[in-house]
């Protein structure tokens, strides 16, 4: 018997002994019935080892291998280097072409600042009805005793003081001493606020007027 097959019988012996006491100390018939279908017999059975087959030999070659091919003679291919040309002087570089950017458009001008608002102003009389009746008033003496009445027209010129500097009859009365008395009464007591140029400095201007001689 093969070593295997020993080993089987005695498990199967240990199985039947432990179901034996099972039996004889009471325990559940159950429980020993499932132990046993649990169990189960293998025969092992060892495979013999098997002899190696020897090979057969190689199938000789129907046909002749072929004969040695000698190899060709090498050949010897010279080629001549190509010449060098070996250049004494040196060329000089070639310039470098400078690209000038063209020149900005000049800035167009700036506008001029805007003209400061004119100051200038006519000559305006200062006070006309004191002196116009102070002048009225200084009636000719000739022209009184003879009772002579008339309307002389002036045109006077206003230094840049306000004062007259020149008196000429535009519109005569008719008597020369009511037009001389207009002009001397023009000089004597008249007052101007004189002409102003666009910066507000005083200058020479004119004015005219018409002064009426009325007895009463």
């Amino acid at each position: 018997m093969s070593g295997n097959k020993i080993i089987a019988i005695i498990i199967v012996a240990l199985i039947h002994i432990a179901i034996g006491y099972v039996l004889v100390t009471g325990l559940a018939y159950s429980a020993a019935k499932k132990l046993v279908e649990r169990v189960t017999t293998v025969d092992i059975e060892e495979p013999e080892p098997e002899e190696p087959e020897e090979e057969p030999p190689p199938p000789e070659p129907d046909t002749a291998p072929p004969p040695p091919v000698a190899p060709p003679p090498p050949i010897n291919v010279s080629v001549a280097p190509p010449p060098i040309q070996v250049q004494s002087v040196i060329p000089p570089p070639a310039p470098i072409a400078r690209v000038v950017p063209p020149a900005a458009p000049p800035a167009p001008p700036a506008p001029p600042p805007p003209p400061a608002p004119s100051q200038a102003r006519g000559v305006s009389p200062k006070n006309q009805s004191s002196w116009a009746r102070r002048i009225q008033e200084n009636y000719p003496s000739r022209a009184l005793r003879e009772g002579t009445e008339g309307t002389v027209g002036v045109s006077v010129t206003v230094n840049a003081e306000g004062r007259v500097s020149a008196c000429s009859v535009t519109s005569s009365s008719g008597d020369s001493s009511l037009d001389q008395a207009a002009c001397t009464g023009m000089e004597r007591y008249a007052r101007f606020d004189p002409a102003l140029d666009r910066d507000g400095n005083p200058v020479t201007g004119s004015w005219s007027t018409r002064i009426t001689y009325q007895l009463n």
